[in-house]
């Protein structure tokens, strides 16, 4: 499994490792995921979603709902 947040779409990114002496070798910064349970009061069932620490943060601030409308509004949700 590709490690992609469900709701943001965050996936890990390519840089370098650099040493001291400047020498460059590609490494992966992973995402930091999650793997959660939501009640959806709407639908009245839980979910569970792979999702980002900082997608986390934005579902406690806004609520489930507001960040999945959210996300089916951009396509990553069906």
């Amino acid at each position: 499994m590709s490690r992609v947040c469900e709701l943001t779409g965050k996936r890990a990114m390519v840089g370098n490792n650099v040493s001291h002496a400047m020498n460059k070798t590609k490494r992966k910064f992973s995402v930091n995921l999650v793997k959660k349970r939501f009640y959806i009061p709407e639908e009245d069932r839980w979910v569970t979603l792979r999702i980002s620490t900082s997608a986390l943060k934005t579902i406690n601030k806004n609520g489930i709902a507001a960040v999945l409308r959210e996300a089916k509004a951009n396509g990553l949700v069906k």
